[in-house]
């Protein structure tokens, strides 16, 4: 894929070369002078100017790209990054960094946001997740709301133990997507065997989440 990336600070940069070491091609917009330092990554393309300027967009050859990462310091500028994407060079993926949780009601899909990334909510959930075993914990919102991906670790008394994925009666608007088991990613087939302490993974709708858990029985 080509990704765009605004803001070439620590975030940014570090973005980049993990997905340049993906294999994809990768654009950083960067407005400061100070933070403009193409010798930091090579691989990708730089661009100096303000990507809160469509003529920035323009000239950058934003509409060519498959992504925009808005990824700055500055929820505004993230937000405005977003819109600009999405609704004047119909970008297909828009993700933006929520710095501040108390402004994550904006990144919206009526600002041309697709995903929010808020660390601070992740490193919340993360924490959760390490200390919960038989609780849902939510991991990612996607869609402003509508689908979540959430995790549920089975206990050691759970009665699912030795049944098979099959037997898992989950909602509609709900998928089990991804147990993991050890060091094991596996990805869930109808006769696999559940077992204390797997980890799993669900994207659901979150009106359903509620159903998930009856489903797992708890």
């Amino acid at each position: 894929m080509r990704v765009a990336i605004a803001g070439a600070g620590a975030v940014g940069r570090s973005i980049a070369h993990e997905l340049i070491d993906g294999g994809h091609q990768v654009m950083l917009i960067e407005r400061q002078s100070q933070q403009f330092e193409p010798e930091t990554v090579e691989q990708a393309d730089w661009v100096l100017g303000d990507a809160c300027e469509v003529s920035t967009l323009e000239e950058s050859g934003v509409d060519q790209c498959d992504v925009v990462i808005a990824a700055t310091g500055d929820d505004k500028v993230n937000v405005v990054v977003a819109l600009l994407a999405k609704t004047e060079f119909a970008v297909r993926r828009v993700v933006a960094r929520v710095n501040n949780p108390a402004n994550e009601w904006l990144f919206t899909e009526a600002w041309g946001v697709d995903v929010a990334v808020s660390t601070p909510r992740m490193l919340a959930a993360l924490v959760e997740e390490a200390v919960s075993v038989g609780d849902m914990v939510r991991l990612m919102t996607f869609r402003q709301g509508q689908a979540n991906l959430v995790e549920l670790t089975l206990p050691a008394e759970t009665p699912l133990a030795g049944r098979p994925v099959s037997e898992i009666a989950l909602p509609r608007d709900a998928a089990l997507v991804t147990i993991l088991r050890g060091e094991r990613v596996i990805v869930p087939q109808p006769e696999d065997p559940l077992e204390p302490g797997d980890e799993l993974l669900f994207v659901a709708n979150a009106e359903v989440e509620g159903d998930v858990r009856a489903a797992l029985g708890y």
